[in-house]
């Protein structure tokens, strides 16, 4: 009954449609049911979980981005006199208008390649996450992220690095995430060694 139960809770799951409006999805990026995305752009072999929320958003190629993940989204006007949508112009959240100012603060929060997010990570708006960093499940990012940093906890902060300097450097020098399918294919046999890869690019 246990192995019943689970069987159709997967399928519910997956016939969950995903929510897309005035977005980018590259044709081998993904997008797994349940998930909202606005105003956003996948690039190139990147998925995004079940049930996650992306708002004013670019994610690079080959991006792995895990369940219940929030990234983006507005912020609410602290310096007012209140912080409800009731006194905004750009926010249909409630029903009732008491004035329309015009405030709205929508900033664009860049995630780049190469990148993984663990389950239920959260990342506020505007902030910048660089290529090739990990997000422990469960973080709240609220600050800009290195390249190839691990960061985890609330608010997220950087554990270790994933590699040396040098070797980090010689990564972001390759931008190999930018290399076409069918060369980065001849490149993928060297991808479980970075200093080996790093040694062959050296030589091309």
């Amino acid at each position: 009954m246990r192995d019943f139960r689970y069987l159709v809770a997967r399928v519910f799951r997956r016939a969950k449609p995903a929510a897309i409006r005035n977005s980018s999805i590259h044709k081998t990026s993904k997008i797994e049911g349940g998930s909202q995305v606005v105003g956003s752009v996948f690039d190139r072999h990147s998925y995004c979980g079940y049930d996650c929320t992306f708002l004013n958003v670019s994610v690079g190629s080959f991006c792995s981005i895990s369940d219940g993940v929030v990234v983006g989204g507005s912020n609410h006007p602290m310096h007012f006199v209140s912080t409800s949508p009731v006194f905004l112009s750009h926010r249909d959240s409630v029903k009732t208008k008491f004035s329309k100012f015009d405030y709205l603060d929508l900033p664009r929060t860049r995630i780049g390649n190469d990148v993984w997010l663990g389950h239920s990570v959260r990342v506020r708006a505007g902030v910048n996450i660089g290529h090739g960093a990990v997000v422990a499940m469960g973080s709240v990012v609220t600050k800009d992220v290195a390249p190839y940093s691990v960061v985890g906890g609330n608010p997220a902060r950087v554990l270790r690095m994933r590699f040396s300097e040098e070797v980090i450097e010689a990564l972001l020098a390759t931008e190999w995430w930018n290399l076409p399918d069918e060369e980065l294919g001849r490149w993928a046999k060297y991808f479980d060694d970075p200093e080996k890869f790093l040694k062959e690019w050296a030589q091309k």
